[in-house]
């Protein structure tokens, strides 16, 4: 996993759908109505899949997100927007350090008893 990415850096909302050359991605969403805007402009180079609506079970990162809000960015209070990413970059950090525990909270017993 890389360092997380300023808005301006390659990579970043920024570019995103920049030449990348034959890259495609294909960007998995849930179904928040600030991702369902009929302005969104999505690059041909990136497919939306959408997952299904009250689903945040199939998406492993809202799991990440919330260790990292319980543990490190809770009960504070920011005081700026720069202030916001920093900690959240920082917490981010700390997460790579531990790949124990996102593979941890990445499991579910759903999905291992296959």
């Amino acid at each position: 996993m890389g360092q997380p990415a300023r808005e301006n850096e390659p990579g970043t909302r920024g570019d995103a759908g920049g030449n990348k050359g034959d890259a495609h991605a294909i960007l998995v969403m849930d179904q928040a109505g600030w991702h369902l805007s009929n302005n969104l402009k999505v690059p041909e180079n990136i497919t939306i899949l959408p997952l299904p609506a009250k689903s945040p079970e199939l998406n492993p990162v809202e799991n990440l997100w919330q260790f990292m809000r319980e543990n490190w960015l809770s009960n504070r209070v920011f005081t700026s927007y720069e202030d916001i990413v920093d900690h959240c970059c920082d917490a981010w950090r700390k997460l790579q350090r531990q790949p124990w525990r996102i593979m941890s909270i990445g499991r579910r017993k759903w999905a291992n008893e296959f």
